[in-house]
């Protein structure tokens, strides 16, 4: 029975055709929508498991406004200025850079500048950003996830040649109109593969949601905090990374003679990541969110309490004011926050 399953098993994993289809004139894109959809995941799961930290109702939104327009601007900006003979070189085309929609975003520059666009909604917004960024964490790397699947499509980030079972075929795509080569916006027509080769994008995948519940176990059993989540999730992806890196055989930026540049970012991320769960604080930090019409200003006054008067701070203090609970004799003693399981 083994051999007739093995033997009606493929011998390799098929690429699709194609990774673009068009809606009359209007491209529908793969990868634009793999990564559609790991935001909507991330958010998702960030909005869980801030709101068990004790944070409001949509303020993971309020903050992605910021937080993911400076993510995708930082990671094309990586990925533009580690290959940038792709544009600027001799025979590139700098009009190139701005094609998002083409692939190319370093995770690097994606969580530098994401990190500084959640800084300014967390700000805005009075969350902490440690505890933002732990609860966010999971969803972050599983988003990454999801975001590989448009790498399948753009038949990129593949390694050498290969005979293992989950080999990947690799097919040359053509423009249908003209017959020109076109490895992104073309249609495979011949189902020939012309390489079988290691899909690291897979492998990535596969980590990514290794880490993922890795790292949320982790904080269930240790209770985690100050940043402690996020920098295990940095961790672990850089571990990870440094070795499938090592297996890419893409073009790619080398530095120190032939070292690939994301082998040396991997390598340094990942020891600046273990420091901080080493040194940082323990325990998690409690919060209680402010009220949803509170904004913090750069003096650290809730935007309410400047323009409304003692009066409405001093409401507003009793409104998130924890429960009291009132013993047999009388006295009146402030009762504890519950703990909440965390998503």
């Amino acid at each position: 029975m083994l051999v007739t399953l093995a033997a009606a098993l493929p011998a390799s994993i098929p690429s699709p055709d194609r990774g673009v289809w068009h809606l009359g004139p209007i491209p529908v894109r793969a990868y634009a929508l793999c990564i559609i959809a790991g935001i909507a995941v991330a958010l998702w799961w960030g909005e869980r498991r801030l709101q068990a930290r004790g944070g409001r109702a949509g303020t993971v939104l309020d903050v992605a406004v910021w937080a993911v327009p400076f993510g995708l601007l930082g990671g094309r900006l990586y990925h533009v200025a580690t290959d940038w003979r792709t544009y600027f070189g001799p025979g590139g085309d700098p009009w190139g850079a701005l094609e998002i929609w083409n692939g190319g975003l370093g995770i690097w520059g994606a969580i530098t500048l994401g990190g500084v666009g959640a800084w300014i909604g967390c700000r805005r917004h009075g969350v902490p950003l440690p505890l933002f960024a732990d609860a966010v964490a999971p969803g972050i790397i599983v988003a990454q996830a999801v975001g590989r699947l448009g790498n399948w499509f753009n038949q990129e980030l593949y390694g050498g040649p290969t005979t293992l079972p989950w080999g990947l075929e690799i097919y040359r795509r053509v423009d249908p109109g003209t017959g020109l080569e076109d490895p992104l916006g073309g249609v495979a027509l011949d189902p020939t593969p012309i390489a079988v080769v290691h899909p690291t994008f897979l492998y990535e995948l596969l980590w990514n949601l290794v880490v993922a519940a890795l790292i949320v176990l982790a904080d269930r059993r240790f209770r985690l905090g100050h940043g402690r989540v996020f920098a295990l999730y940095v961790a672990g992806y850089t571990l990870g990374r440094f070795f499938i890196e090592l297996m890419r055989t893409d073009p790619a930026t080398r530095v120190f003679g032939d070292v690939r540049i994301n082998v040396v970012v991997a390598a340094v991320v990942f020891i600046g990541a273990v420091l901080y769960v080493a040194f940082a604080r323990r325990g998690r930090e409690e919060f209680v969110a402010p009220a949803p019409e509170d904004t913090v200003g750069p003096d650290g006054a809730a935007g309410s309490e400047r323009a409304a008067g003692p009066e409405s701070a001093a409401g507003q203090e009793s409104a998130v004011a924890p429960e009291r609970t009132v013993g047999q004799d009388g006295t009146v003693a402030p009762g504890k926050p519950q703990a909440r399981e965390d998503a």
